[in-house]
């Protein structure tokens, strides 16, 4: 009995907290959801960059579409079919979670449209706040396919937000959606 309690547990965990295990990243549209433009900005190239250093073809959503427009945009068939035809089925969209360390990972498994129309409620930096969590959802072929959480701490003004997206956001890539 204790062993089935044990295999299901584990199960139960393994769906729960494991979801980009088995991501297996090779290619990604990066589609930032925040409300500042350079905020925006800052978040897709430096993700895209830290793909392509890992191997990972990536483009930013600002390459798709103006600066300033709305990410519902890419939604829409035609541009859709002008990122397949530049070999991407992934899309990864980012955006900032919250100012604290409890965050866990989502379980809703919205639709790409409505990923894509949902709008953001926080800064990458606010003052008098030491953690900021970024909340990473992979779509494949417009399909849910994992969540993931980096949780920042330590932070004291925006370039510090940045400077530990980064580090570790790389470490997380290579370990985790590669």
């Amino acid at each position: 009995m204790k062993f089935y309690l044990t295999l299901l547990i584990a199960f139960i965990g393994n769906c729960m907290f494991g979801q980009v295990n088995d991501l297996h990243l090779t290619n990604a549209l990066v589609v930032g959801q925040l409300d500042k433009p350079e905020d925006r900005y800052t978040v897709e190239i430096n993700l895209t960059e830290l793909l392509t250093d890992a191997g990972i073809k990536a483009i930013p959503s600002l390459n798709m579409m103006k600066l300033g427009s709305d990410a519902s945009l890419l939604a829409k068939d035609s541009i859709q079919k002008v990122i397949a035809a530049k070999g991407i089925d992934t899309y990864v969209i980012v955006s900032v979670r919250g100012f604290d360390r409890n965050f866990k990972p989502t379980k809703r498994s919205d639709d790409l449209n409505s990923a894509l129309g949902a709008g953001s409620l926080f800064p990458i930096y606010r003052e008098e706040v030491v953690s900021v969590s970024f909340e990473f959802l992979f779509y494949r072929n417009g399909q849910f396919v994992g969540s993931d959480i980096v949780k920042c701490g330590n932070v004291s003004e925006r370039d510090t937000v940045i400077k530990r997206f980064r580090k570790k956001l790389s470490k997380r890539i290579v370990k985790k959606w590669k």
